[in-house]
């Protein structure tokens, strides 16, 4: 118990880090009081748990991950005031036309958000800086993924049964996304990643990634099955119409 203590980083449970993981918490309590407000109580507890769960994921993309993308754009210091280039995350060569600057959230100083994803670059440096694939992945996720999930919800508010076709559309983008977001690193034997303590491999890493697999693919089986029954009625319907 000691030695697993003594592995801890000091800072893991400073007013950053806890405010940090609450900001999360309070995204999934919006998500849920969503839920209240916009379905009937006879919604089936699968949707309902789906729509949780697409209003969570919306409000991640355009928050957290919209920020992210914002200080990769807009947040840099130049090169040259930096002390100790190699403490830095690395921005990529000629990054928006520029090989003197660093971008990223590690550029943007006290800011809240930033403060937020450096303390998750704890784990993963990538997202302290400008990472070309992160970048890119979060563009799609940002732009499209969550203006999907926002679709979702109202579909599922409104008992459109074509929502099962986005529920697919978008788990499996959040699988493919997840794959891309990692596979580089397993390539490199996790270059870029801290698993040296329980809190970044099993909590930053581990859980908070599993949840956009798991999550995803039970939405993907929701949705599969509701697409199967309602083939299996319209054979059946087919079948009756044969006999008459």
């Amino acid at each position: 118990m000691d030695s697993f203590i003594d592995n801890l980083p000091p800072d893991l449970f400073d007013q950053t880090t806890l405010v940090s993981l609450a900001s999360t918490v309070a995204i999934l309590a919006v998500a849920y009081a969503g839920s209240r407000v916009a379905l009937p109580a006879s919604t089936p507890a699968s949707y309902r748990g789906l729509f949780i769960w697409h209003a969570f994921d919306a409000l991640i993309h355009f928050f957290l991950e919209g920020s992210f993308l914002y200080h990769c754009f807009f947040s840099w210091m130049p090169l040259s005031s930096v002390k100790n280039p190699l403490a830095l995350a690395p921005t990529a060569h000629n990054f928006l036309g520029y090989t003197n600057r660093a971008y990223g959230s590690q550029a943007a100083g006290d800011n809240p958000f930033a403060q937020l994803w450096m303390v998750y670059a704890k784990a993963d440096k990538r997202w302290a800086g400008a990472d070309l694939s992160i970048i890119s992945l979060e563009l799609l996720t940002v732009f499209l993924a969550g203006p999907l999930a926002c679709l979702i919800c109202y579909g599922i508010a409104k008992k459109d049964p074509r929502t099962n076709i986005l529920i697919i559309v978008v788990a499996t983008m959040e699988l493919y996304g997840g794959f891309i977001t990692f596979c580089p690193e397993w390539l490199v034997h996790n270059n870029n990643l801290d698993t040296s303590n329980f809190m970044y491999k099993w909590v930053y890493l581990v859980f908070f990634n599993m949840l956009w697999v798991v999550i995803p693919a039970w939405a993907v089986w929701v949705a599969v099955a509701d697409i199967s029954d309602a083939f299996a009625i319209r054979s059946r319907v087919q079948a009756t119409q044969k006999r008459k």
